[in-house]
């Protein structure tokens, strides 16, 4: 199987000193990459940058015009933790692009699997503004062009904080489902089991918060036994994944604690929700320790194609058992509220 990798390997044009989310993380996925040694089995493909087009499909015009005229200006503090300077908008354009350039390429090399491998990162995007590092929602930006070609597209988001961004976008999209593991609490606040999607697709986001400590058979259980139902009822043409490697416990972020092994396990389980070969795309999202976020991307990406390195081993006896129960019990309880309202609705018209 093939590897192509999508992206700007140009870091300079967005950065910050001191900043967490800087150059050098994309270098350390690509070093990842190299540590593989695909020879000719990998294919690197520039990003093209995304059009408005692209973009207004999930964000509001004026924010994109803002965020423009914004990083012309020379750029500033968007908010606490998220910034931009003058080479930012280029920047999250051709982030944006590289997984359309990504999906592009998978339909010319079915028998690939394909890794976006860009920054500024993009999950917590919301329509209107930038939040938490992010500047425009990358796997957002993939998924509506193939909802909007017909696909039916699984978004899993397995970064260390929840997507509140893509949630949000697609939150009463029945074209698009969202999964999400998460630590609870953290950044950003939201990712309870009771949020399952709005009234026109009831069911369509599925959060599974998990507590600090929580080790990979952790993770690993929360996909298998509370997502995969849902997976499984909704059926996906695609596949895309907000693959962020902060979950590791090298991470300086973040408190879960999953080992560069663990995530060969998680890109297993979600290469299998993909109905056929050429349908997976993974999106490098957080990841803040350079040498973990090396390690966990050949570890992932090596899963797949039958090529794994030599990783630390899985791990297990974390906390989260009890967490992975009552977010079961909690979106069930969500999802019959939902149904019952929906009755209610029915009844009186």
């Amino acid at each position: 199987m093939q590897l192509i990798v999508t992206g700007d390997l140009d870091e300079s044009e967005h950065a910050r000193s001191g900043h967490p989310e800087r150059p050098g993380r994309v270098a350390a996925a690509m070093a990842g990459v190299a540590d593989l040694q695909l020879g000719d089995d990998l294919l690197v493909l520039p990003a093209r940058p995304a059009s408005l087009a692209d973009l207004t499909r999930v964000h509001e015009s004026g924010y994109l015009e803002g965020l423009a005229t914004f990083c012309g200006r020379g750029g500033g503090d968007l908010d606490r933790d998220t910034y931009a300077g003058a080479g930012s908008w280029q920047a999250a354009r051709m982030a944006a692009g590289a997984g359309l350039a990504a999906i592009e390429a998978l339909k010319l090399h079915p028998n690939a699997i394909a890794f976006a491998a860009a920054r500024p990162p993009g999950h917590h995007a919301l329509p209107d503004r930038a939040m938490g590092f992010c500047l425009l929602n990358n796997i957002a930006v993939a998924a509506a062009l193939l909802a909007a070609t017909g696909e039916r597209v699984l978004i899993v988001d397995w970064d260390v904080h929840h997507g509140n961004g893509t949630q949000a976008i697609f939150w009463d999209d029945p074209r698009v489902l969202y999964v999400s593991t998460h630590q609870s609490p953290l950044f950003p606040g939201s990712g309870h089991p009771s949020e399952i999607g709005g009234t026109s697709d009831p069911g369509g986001t599925v959060n599974i918060p998990l507590p600090p400590g929580a080790t990979g058979d952790v993770v690993r259980e929360a996909l298998e036994e509370v997502a995969a139902p849902a997976v499984d009822c909704f059926g996906p043409t695609w596949v895309l994944v907000s693959a962020g490697f902060d979950a590791h416990r090298a991470d300086p972020l973040a408190d879960l604690a999953l080992s560069s092994g663990d995530f060969a396990h998680l890109s297993r389980i979600v290469a299998g929700f993909a109905p056929q070969p050429g349908r997976l795309v993974l999106f490098l999202e957080g990841g803040y320790d350079l040498r973990a976020l090396r390690e966990a991307v050949a570890a992932a990406l090596g899963a797949l194609l039958d090529t794994p390195p030599t990783v630390h081993g899985a791990t297990s006896g974390g906390p989260g058992a009890e967490s992975i129960h009552l977010a079961r019990l909690e979106r069930e309880a969500a999802l019959r509220r939902a149904e019952g309202a929906s009755m209610w609705t029915q009844g009186a018209e």
